[in-house]
């Protein structure tokens, strides 16, 4: 095998010359390389170096390591195997869920908001004093210049074909006050009117025992289950922020997150509940969390 060996040759320098001749003299005194084989001492490679060449030769070479590990870095994924750097997508995704928690938070905030109204219509738990019942009403009342009333041929032809189906519907609607569309629930007599100064929300209407309860309009069911005072309870979520209560049943014929059409049988009533009295429907109408009465907005002897 052949070895090579590296010789340096280089001449002395005259030490009788000024300091500063000396240090330049340092700097560009030429050096020759040589590669020799080292078996038969023969010359393979050569090279002529000064200090200053081999001083440049390095800044460059440490400056252009140095530049092309911050451009490694700086825009290749070799950064993210680097303590204290993080991927683009993982600031991304952070980003993205922090908007997604945002927006989680925003819907908790109603969701409670929107339990806690629910609860208060279950419980009754409402302070009359908070209530203005002008401008709940108001607040449900359509302003009739928004809209144009005049029909085209297609409303003239579903309103006669409407007319003609009505001959058949047992439940005739009633028109409130405010333009809001509501059915009788059930047809009977009111035995305890709405008496918001006695806590007493809505009204109880007298019906047979098994007598079907109506949806008033169309809703969702929010609510269908059993409680201890009220028996078989079942609301229903309508427009305009508006809410029915239908308790004392003796059985429900809807699930909660079911859809309803006004008119659709829900219930049937009953007797059920430690506060109920006997066979009748106790009936409340809820606008935007707070109670209102029955009586204005719905004719139970229809």
């Amino acid at each position: 095998m052949l070895a090579h060996r590296c010789i340096f040759d280089h001449s002395p320098m005259n030490p009788n010359e000024p300091k500063e001749s000396r240090l330049r003299d340092k700097l560009l005194h030429q050096y020759r390389m040589v590669i020799l084989n080292e078996d038969s001492f023969e010359e393979k490679l050569s090279f002529r170096l000064t200090r200053l060449n081999v001083f440049i030769l390095f800044i460059t070479l440490s400056v252009s390591l140095i530049a092309l590990t911050t451009v490694l870095i700086a825009f290749t994924p070799i950064k993210e195997f680097i303590p204290g750097y993080s991927s683009g997508a993982i600031i991304q995704d952070a980003i993205l869920l922090n908007r997604r928690a945002d927006s989680l938070e925003t819907q908790l905030a109603l969701n409670e908001q929107y339990y806690a109204s629910i609860k208060r219509v279950l419980t009754g738990d409402v302070a009359m004093d908070e209530v203005d019942l002008d401008s709940v009403r108001d607040a449900a009342t359509l302003d009739p210049a928004q809209f144009d009333f005049d029909p085209s041929p297609q409303e003239e032809e579903l309103r006669e074909r409407v007319a003609a189906e009505d001959r058949f519907t047992v439940s005739n609607p009633v028109v409130s006050r405010n333009t809001i569309v509501f059915f009788p629930p059930v047809s009977g007599t009111i035995s305890s009117t709405y008496k918001e100064t006695k806590d007493h929300y809505g009204v109880d209407v007298t019906a047979p025992l098994g007598a079907p309860v109506k949806a008033v309009a169309d809703g969702t069911v929010i609510f269908a289950g059993w409680t201890a005072d009220t028996g078989y309870v079942i609301l229903l979520e309508h427009s305009y922020g508006l809410i029915s209560v239908y308790k004392h049943n003796s059985s429900l014929s809807k699930e909660q997150g079911q859809r309803v059409k006004a008119g659709e049988v829900i219930a049937s009533v009953g007797d059920s509940g430690q506060d109920s009295t006997g066979p009748h429907l106790h009936f409340e109408l809820w606008s935007d969390s707070y109670p209102v009465n029955p009586t204005d907005f719905i004719n139970f002897s229809s």
